[in-house]
């Protein structure tokens, strides 16, 4: 996980190093309901996680982005803008 402020935006990274996502899926991840079929056939979970997420995000005036390999994990980056006043 990483935080960092860069230019008027709150960046957060979070990687993994699981079993990646499908190019072919990256459309329809942030779907409510939609888990994506991988290696690990033992999928748990609801899938609104990302939906929420994005939900939010989007709320916030952000965005969310992912990047991902099969068999290298993921990273997904939210960016929030901020008006930071100092004093």
């Amino acid at each position: 996980m990483r935080a960092a402020q860069e230019a008027q935006a709150l960046v957060i990274a979070v990687s993994d190093t699981g079993i990646g996502i499908p190019a072919e899926a990256l459309d329809v991840i942030f779907e409510e309901f939609r888990q994506v079929e991988g290696t690990d056939k033992h999928h748990t979970g609801t899938g609104l996680g990302l939906p929420i997420t994005k939900g939010w995000t989007k709320l916030l005036g952000g965005t969310i982005e992912v990047e991902s390999e099969v068999g290298q994990g993921s990273t997904f980056t939210v960016r929030i803008p901020v008006d930071y006043k100092a004093g």
